[in-house]
This record gives C-alpha cells, structure tokens and sequence, in this order.
C-alpha cells in the first residue's frame, strides 16, 4: 500500500489503522485488509508468479461520486495474460467488476483510488514451475495521487537496460516476475538525477517507460511503438489513439522509433493508467521541444482526465459509477 510521506508518528499510527480497516476482497470472500495473510512460502513471493492490472477510479465533485474507468477492458485484459502465465482468474468480467463495484462501495471513498488486482500462485511450495500450483486472487483498492508530474513534465534518461524480450518471458502479460526490469531501470534513471527511464528493445528501438507507454510528435504525425516492440499494450494508449484521431484529427502511426528520434521530437509523452499523461521535457539531458509540455499533450491530458473524471457526458459509457 502506498505510504503518505510524514513526520508524525501519530499520523503515522492513523494511516496504518485505516490501511488496515480498508475493505479488500482475498481468496474468495470480502474482509479487512488487516485480517488477509499470506504465507512465508507463497510461490508467488518466491518466485513472481502472478500477474495484475491497474486500475483507477476517480473522484468527481460535479457528479459526488467516485468512477471506475474502463474496468471490463482491464479485467478482459487480465484474463488474457492470466492465460499466457498458466492461471485463471475465478471469475468473468461482469463477476469480477460487480465484486470490485462492491469493495469500492463498502470502502466509500472520497478522493481517486487506485485498485490493484492480482492473481498468483499460492502455494506454499519450494519449486520453479506454474503447473501443479493453486491460483490465489485479491481485489486491493489504494487512495491514489498522481504516479508521475502531470503538469510540469518530467525528465527522462534512456536507460541501460534493455526491456525484457517476449521470446525471454511475456512482455505485454504484465506477470509480476517481470517487472524487476523496469525497478531496475527506474531506479537507475532516479539514483541518476531524472524521474523516469525509457527503456529500448533488444534490437535497439524505443520501447516504454518503466511502467507507461510512450508516444512522439514529429512532423505533424504521433507515433507509438506497436505492440510487436515487446510493450504493454495499454488501455489509455488505445484512449489517447482515439482521441488524437476523433477528435484533434492527429494521424496516429505506429511504427518503429530510434533513440535519436527522441531528442529531435517536436513532443514526447509517457501514458499509462498510473501515469495518466505525462509530458517529457527532458531526455539524457536534451531539451524536448520547447522545454515545457506542448500544445498536443496538453489536449490529450484535458480530453483524457475530462472523460476520467466524469466530466465528459459522452464518454460515460467507460465509468463505472460507485452509488
């Protein structure tokens, strides 16, 4: 869970105390975040056999409520890569979304929510393999802020791990296992001065942030690596694709991008459910346009957190409303 930076340990005290009342749903049933255990053994932990998914609900004051967005694409997402990773997700879509509808209701927020599904293995056994092992699954719901600056822009470094290949282990699977390339790219673009990495293929072409998406502006056109380029393949990419052609009339291209198209970009920006949309103003230290975030990334951010929100009645059929 994610920790609010504080001086106070009576703070401290009361944020742990109302992590640990937060309703979840684990291994079949709803209870407290508190009375959930695991095992010291958990495959899962040992070895990182599970995969998960991302998903945010958000706060709208205009409608006071909250909003899960795009929640059967995720969990239609994660049934998919449960399957590449020899695991089943214990129920359909509908189930899954009522269940989480559920967790999110009993909870009542009142701020934006960052829900974590997992499925794992979760026996408690000694031995590298995903057959012959029992799936577990939780529903764990966040208080979320932002994951990265969406509104001054970060800085990037190119980062000198190469992403993980699909012919190494899954790429788009999103397993948990893999996602120890991009800590360690993260942490080396941080230890180094800069917010995030971007991360290239095997082959040498850009890839994806260490957990986001990533898109060029270049003479008029926005460009994406397409999912053969071993990237997740994101819900909000695919939202910022429809927006960019529907309604800004921009041509989306995906296509292979090298490192030096990067620097000579009118407009870089990193995407994903964590991170929103982010600008990048700065790679290896080479300004990216004209230093701030461009006119382009601007629209996409006010289209996407618009239809988020709960502010955009025409993309309401994406929300699932909390009542």
């Amino acid at each position: 869970m994610t920790e609010i930076p504080t001086k106070s340990p009576v703070a401290k005290s009361e944020l742990r105390r109302a992590q640990s009342d937060t309703w979840v749903y684990f291994e079949g049933e709803l209870c407290r975040y508190g009375d959930a255990h695991l095992g010291l053994l958990t495959h899962a932990l040992h070895y990182g056999t599970g995969c998960f998914e991302g998903i945010r609900a958000y706060w709208s004051e205009r409608q006071h409520r909250i909003n899960v967005f795009r929640m059967p694409d995720h969990f239609a997402r994660m049934s998919g890569n449960a399957r590449m990773l020899h695991m089943e997700l214990p129920h359909g879509v509908d189930e899954l979304c009522d269940i989480t509808v559920e967790v999110m209701r009993r909870n009542d927020f009142r701020t934006d929510v960052y829900i974590r599904p997992l499925v794992f293995k979760a026996t408690e056994e000694i031995g590298i393999r995903f057959h012959n092992l029992r799936d577990g699954f939780m529903i764990v719901p966040v208080p979320f802020g932002a994951y990265v600056d969406t509104t001054g822009g970060i800085r990037c470094q190119v980062s000198s791990w190469r992403r993980i290949d699909d012919n190494v282990a899954p790429a788009r699977s999103k397993a948990t296992g893999i996602y120890i390339n991009s800590a360690l790219a993260k942490t080396e673009a941080f230890l180094n001065g800069f917010d995030e990495a971007i991360l290239m293929t095997q082959d040498g072409h850009v890839c994806e942030g260490s957990a986001e998406n990533l898109f060029i502006l270049r003479r008029g056109q926005l460009i994406t690596p397409p999912a053969s380029e071993n990237i997740v393949e994101g819900i909000t990419r695919s939202v910022l694709m429809q927006f960019a052609t529907d309604e800004l009339g921009v041509e989306v291209v995906e296509r292979t991008i090298d490192r030096s198209e990067l620097y000579v970009a009118d407009e870089v920006l990193l995407c994903g459910t964590g991170a929103e949309v982010s600008a990048v103003i700065e790679i290896d230290q080479r300004t990216i346009g004209s230093g701030s975030p461009g006119p382009l990334t601007r629209k996409l951010q006010d289209l996407y957190f618009a239809a988020c929100k709960g502010e955009d009645d025409r993309y309401a059929s994406w929300l699932t409303p909390i009542t």
